[in-house]
Order: structure tokens, then sequence, then C-alpha cells
């Protein structure tokens, strides 16, 4: 039996990655980027970008811990910070605008004329932005023990996975939701992304708050 406390971190886990990826959101510039391959290669893409991220999102959430060491920083004033992030990136969702830190036009453009566009900009920035990385690190904090460490493993690979095959039938959900609907679907994500935000930066200012008044 999971104890409630583990599900709780589960929840905590799957709505924030899912909402921080976006796969849905991110479905139209991933066929914006892949246009000119066909679709056997914009599969294979899909694979090795999506298999990219989650070794950059694992590696982060592994060493998460050891960098809040060495550089002598709270996860308290990380925790605000990533809150801000979150919050940042959830308002970019809500007016249904890509983040700049997630793909710029610079990086759009060396991206499309690369041979291999899987690793960046796919992998990296727009699977897993600066927001999923900051969240793998600050949720790593939170792992307590060796089931909570599996289950922030078991979403980011679960959100790798359902990213994977969003983006191989991308064009079929282009077709089916329409670019409204993908709007809608990526607005509802940024709502509940800047709710997760506004619950880190409090929980982050209330523990600063409590060890001041100590």
């Amino acid at each position: 039996m999971i104890p409630f406390e583990s599900l709780e971190f589960l929840f905590l886990c799957l709505s924030t990655f899912i909402s921080l990826v976006n796969p849905l959101g991110m479905a139209p510039l991933f066929l914006v980027l892949t246009e000119r391959f066909d679709p056997i290669e914009r599969i294979g893409i899909a694979k090795k970008g999506t298999f990219t991220a989650t070794i950059i999102l694992i590696i982060s959430a592994l060493v998460g811990t050891y960098i809040f060491k060495f550089y002598s920083l709270t996860v308290d004033a990380f925790r605000i910070m990533g809150g801000i992030i979150f919050f940042r990136t959830g308002l970019r969702m809500l007016e249904a605008k890509i983040s700049r830190g997630r793909s710029t036009p610079k990086e759009t453009e060396e991206g499309l004329e690369s041979d291999d566009i899987a690793v960046s900009p796919i992998g990296i920035p727009v699977i897993a932005g600066p927001g999923a990385i900051t969240a793998s690190m600050i949720l790593s904090v939170d792992a307590h023990n060796v089931m909570d460490y599996g289950i922030l493993i078991f979403t980011i690979i679960f959100t790798m996975v359902l990213t994977f095959f969003i983006f191989r039938g991308a064009d079929k959900l282009s077709e089916r939701f329409g670019t409204t609907g993908l709007r809608i679907i990526q607005r509802i994500m940024g709502i509940l992304l800047m709710v997760i935000a506004v619950q880190f930066v409090i929980n982050g200012v209330t523990a600063v708050l409590m060890n001041i008044v100590k």
C-alpha cells in the first residue's frame, strides 16, 4: 500500500511535469520544426528528442541535492525562484504564447539548418526547458526516501513517453482538435501551473519567515 504522502508527491510530480513540458501545447511547434521531414523521420526525431530530455531531467533530479549543497543554496530560495519561473511560464501559456526560453527564432532557424534537430532544439529546450529542469531539481529535494525518488523518476519517464506518443500523432491531433482546441488545453495547463507556482512561493516564503522568527 502506497502511503498517502507518496500519493500526494506522485500527483505533484505528474501535474508539475505535464504542465511544464506541455506536450499538447508543444505539438504544433514540433510539427513546424519537423515539417521538412517525412513521417518516419519525424517519429525518429520524437523518439530521440524525448530520450534526450529524459536523460537531462533524470540527471537534474539525481544531482539536484548535491548542487544545492555544493553552492550552499537553500531549498527555500530555490523554491521561490522556481515558483517565479513556473508562474511566468504559466502566464505565457495562459496567453497562448510560446516562451522564448523554450525556443527562440534564432534557435529554431539554427535547428532547421542542422541535420539532427532531435537533441536541440527538440530535446532541449522544447521538451526539457528551464522550467522542467528546475522542477526536477526542486522535487528531488522533496524526495525523502527511495520510494519518493522512484516516483520522481517514474513521473519523468511517464511524461516523456506521453510526450513521445503525442508528438508521434501530432499531425492527427492538430487535425482533430484544431489550433483553437490546442490553445484551450494550453491555457488550462497554464492555469494549473500558475497555481503550483504560487504554492511553491508560499512554501518557500513561509519557511524563510519561520527561520527568521526562530
